[in-house]
């Protein structure tokens, strides 16, 4: 069951494309939690998860690996990757990943 989406736009030589992610609800596995996500990026979805003690530490992991892979794409390397008028993609990132925060995420994540 999706829980949460969120809608990036990528600009292309052909225009924009929409970029949606959608959060799922965590689920136990094997005693530990999970929680899915995919990234469907316009030419191919990209699924992954994020995994935890409990619920609220699979999603933690699950928003912080979908915003570790935002910012090491090649879509927001040619920064033709937005969402709106938020300078970032509003995801936070690990510890060791804090360095590739850029505006706003910079500043409030």
């Amino acid at each position: 069951m999706i829980i949460a989406s969120r809608v990036l736009q990528f600009t292309t030589h052909s225009g924009t494309k929409a970029v949606q992610i959608d959060l799922f609800r965590p689920e136990q596995n094997d005693g530990d939690w999970i929680c899915h996500y995919t990234v469907h990026w316009p030419d191919k979805a990209w699924q992954s998860f994020g995994g935890g003690y409990d619920a609220i530490q699979a999603l933690l992991s699950a928003l912080q690996k979908i915003g570790f892979e935002l910012y090491a794409s090649e879509a927001n390397k040619t920064g033709k990757l937005t969402w709106g008028n938020w300078e970032g993609f509003g995801f936070p990132v690990p510890q060791n990943a804090r360095d590739l925060l850029k505006g706003d995420d910079a500043k409030f994540l």
